[in-house]
């Protein structure tokens, strides 16, 4: 009686059998992961609307990552010479 959709309870009540697994509709084929299948979901991936917008949102994070790792080089340099600075004006400390 495991695949029985109904159980009776201690109350000899009738409940859903939680534990069983039904699925609805026609069973499901297993897909097979080779070249063509996935060469078959790359163009439809091109086709839809979602491929040319991915490779938007693609082109701009690039563009971005560029231009956050040229601004951290320019103030690298900066802020390391500020630092210099401020240690070369701090006076000497006393060990006493």
């Amino acid at each position: 009686m495991g695949g029985a959709l109904w159980r009776t309870n201690s109350d000899k009540r009738q409940v859903p059998n939680l534990t069983s697994r039904v699925t609805l509709g026609p069973p499901k084929k297993k897909e097979s992961h080779n070249m063509s299948t996935f060469w078959n979901r790359t163009k439809d991936f091109l086709k839809s609307e979602d491929g040319p917008t991915a490779t938007e949102y693609a082109v701009m994070l690039a563009l971005i990552i560029v231009a956050c790792i040229g601004a951290i080089t320019t103030l690298g340099g900066t802020v390391s010479d500020v630092f210099t600075n401020v240690e070369a004006e701090l006076p000497t400390g006393s060990s006493s």
